[in-house]
């Protein structure tokens, strides 16, 4: 007979192996990945900086997210159940809305090369997207839930849709990148405070969903992007969001040492898009003010931004090889 120690033994082994624990937070990777690559290309532009840099860092968002949808479509077919869960969780399910924002991001960075097939993958993207931002909202309205559920994840699927205008008005769908504008900026406005209410009043956020504050420097820095793309001008509303942004980020700054010392979890890829979104929105202010501080200043926030993506990749790369990713959570 064995030992009964063996038991719990294989039962760890062979849930440590298992797709069924693929976390949906993955679709953050080349969100992140993405980002990066976009605030590298503005700022070849901007700033003088290598342009390569930007299309590799691309180029690894595409094939991160081939491989994360490819993963979880496998997830989908072995474990239907565990994926289920996953949309049904009030933190986990707000994740699916980085599946469609990594499409945006992916259709920004293939125009260039791909401008009809780039405009099929944004439509694509933004239909799915709504879709899943529909979906969440019902939930919210009709199974209330507790305050503990009010986590800066759920600005994905719903303020996500600000997103969209930073590439849509490029490939030519003005009214409906003003529509999606405006989706996304009242739904911040209504959804935030309630996120804010519940960090501010708890409980706190568990320490692997700490790093998802983070977070809230996207809706901010997004929306002066996607302003100054749909009116063509870096006006007094979008040098507004930038103060906010500005703001949540010197806040967010003070809180680096806590969060850096957080143990490794997939919630750290939250790091990686707001800040990228953040020296985006930074080298835009550069562009219509150009001043050697406020240039000195972009190239701290990209560098700054870059770090952290390399950190996370490499500890993601790292969790990967021993098996972490696929581990159920403790």
């Amino acid at each position: 007979m064995l030992p009964t120690s063996a038991t719990p033994q294989a039962a760890h082994a062979a849930g440590r192996g298992s797709l069924a624990h693929l976390p949906l937070p993955l679709f953050a990777a080349p969100m992140g990945l993405g980002g990066g690559g976009l605030a590298w290309r503005e700022a070849a532009h901007v700033l003088g900086a290598p342009a390569l840099v930007g299309e590799a860092l691309l180029a690894a968002a595409l094939v991160t997210w081939l491989l994360v949808t490819l993963l979880h479509l496998v997830r989908a077919a072995q474990h239907p159940e565990a994926l289920r869960e996953d949309l049904r969780h009030p933190v986990r399910s707000a994740f699916a809305g980085a599946f469609t924002i990594g499409l945006m991001i992916l259709s920004a960075g293939l125009f260039r090369y791909l401008p009809e097939f780039a405009r099929d993958l944004w439509l694509t993207a933004v239909v799915v997207h709504v879709g899943i931002g529909v979906w969440i909202l019902r939930g919210l309205v009709t199974a209330p839930r507790e305050a503990a559920a009010l986590t800066p994840p759920l600005l994905i699927p719903l303020v996500g849709n600000v997103l969209a205008p930073t590439v849509g008005v490029t490939l030519g769908f003005p009214h409906i990148s003003w529509m999606l504008f405006g989706i996304g900026v009242l739904l911040w406005v209504i959804v935030q405070p309630a996120i804010l209410y519940r960090l501010i009043v708890g409980p706190p956020l568990p320490p692997r969903l700490r790093p998802s504050l983070v977070i809230l420097l996207a809706p901010p820095s997004v929306a002066l992007i996607a302003l100054v793309r749909l009116t063509g001008q870096f006006g007094e509303a979008a040098l507004a969001l930038f103060g906010f942004a500005a703001m949540v980020a010197l806040a967010l700054a003070t809180l680096a040492q806590q969060l850096v010392k957080i143990p490794f979890a997939v919630s750290w890829w939250a790091w990686t898009f707001p800040t990228a979104a953040f020296a985006i929105a930074t080298q835009f202010y550069v562009r219509a003010f150009p001043d050697p501080m406020a240039a000195f200043f972009a190239w701290v926030v990209l560098l700054v931004a870059t770090a952290l993506l390399a950190l996370v990749t490499a500890a993601t790369l790292r969790a990967a090889w021993q098996g972490h990713l696929v581990a159920p959570e403790t």
